[in-house]
């Protein structure tokens, strides 16, 4: 197996979010939801990964992004 690193991990979760983004590809809509969770799942994974091996309190840093997001101006569409 490949080493776990943080470079290594974070080109792998890359590669799965551009497979998420192959679903929708010329389209809006979702034509196989069970393959798009299967791509969801594989990047949740590798998020998760990476935040352990880097020591990263995921949960306290979404907390802390959610907080400054909701203080942030955001342009109308």
């Amino acid at each position: 197996p490949k080493p776990q690193t943080p470079r290594n991990i974070a080109s792998s979760l890359v590669i799965e979010a551009s497979e998420v983004l192959e679903h929708f590809q010329w389209r809006e809509d979702v034509k196989d939801k069970a393959a798009l969770a299967s791509e969801l799942a594989d990047v949740a994974l590798y998020l998760l990964q990476l935040a352990s091996i880097t020591e990263i309190d995921l949960e306290a840093a979404v907390l802390a992004k959610l907080a400054v997001n909701q203080e942030r101006e955001w342009p109308a569409p």
